[in-house]
């Protein structure tokens, strides 16, 4: 048994939402708040992480993949729209290989089609080298700096310290361990649904050739690029972005 926290609150046509590395439900509250309006927002803390620390972490994207659709099964949820950020990107993407067309739109956000992350601020190997000899602690005030153009001057920064307070260096390194074993770009051509793809300029976790790659291989793509803005679109420039994302999925 292997319960995890998910938030599920509005009404209307479903929206999942799945949160990246060191991530939580609570990083999506500005999402909640505005799509809850007019969609059922569901938004899982994956194993481990943030509000189901006390829950056994995965290994694989897969496994956390299964994890989310199961879920959705036990919501009895047959059709939606499915946004993932970062290492929840790879989730997404992982989930399309079994759901198909029960995904009615995918948002693919900060995100790649290759879990080593060619041209990450440092390799998955370097960050697994550094939890283990910095400590977790010094580890997670360090990486989540990175994710903002204004480091941890910006305003919802506090997000990320309470997504990593009781996060272990097992699911630390267990969720760096998937990633680094993940490559999804084979699947890309396969991918059917209608795609949106975000991205900030200055993400110094996944470059241009990242998301041009997943805006070329996924037929029915769009890419949308925030200007002056980190990996974390959703928390930096959030009324710009959930507006393009109720317009996408309102189409």
């Amino acid at each position: 048994m292997n319960k995890i926290y998910v938030d599920d609150v509005g009404n209307g046509f479903p929206l999942v939402l799945v949160h990246g590395y060191l991530g939580s439900s609570e990083m999506w509250c500005h999402q909640k708040d505005y799509f809850s309006k007019f969609c059922r927002v569901i938004t899982p803390a994956i194993p481990g992480f943030g509000e189901s620390s006390d829950s056994k972490s995965l290994d694989t994207i897969e496994g956390m993949a299964l994890k989310i659709i199961e879920i959705i099964d036990e919501k009895k949820i047959e059709k939606f729209n499915l946004m993932g950020h970062s290492m929840g990107g790879m989730i997404v993407q992982e989930m399309t290989k079994i759901l198909g067309n029960r995904i009615n739109k995918l948002i693919c956000f900060a995100t790649g089609s290759i879990g080593e992350i060619p041209g990450r601020f440092e390799t998955i190997d370097e960050t697994r080298e550094k939890i283990k000899k910095d400590g977790i602690k010094i580890t997670f005030s360090r990486v989540p700096k990175k994710w903002f153009v204004k480091g941890d001057k910006d305003k919802n920064y506090y997000l990320c310290e309470n997504a990593v307070k009781n996060v272990s260096l097992e699911t630390a390194d267990n969720a760096l361990i998937a990633m680094k074993n993940w490559v999804g770009i084979d699947h890309l051509k396969n991918i059917k649904n209608k795609t949106l793809i975000v991205w900030g300029d200055k993400d110094t976790s996944y470059n241009f050739d990242q998301v041009d790659v997943l805006n070329k291989n996924i037929k029915d793509s769009k890419l949308e690029i925030f200007e002056n803005c980190g990996h974390n679109v959703h928390l930096e420039q959030t009324s710009e972005f959930n507006h393009l994302i109720e317009e996408f999925i309102n189409k």
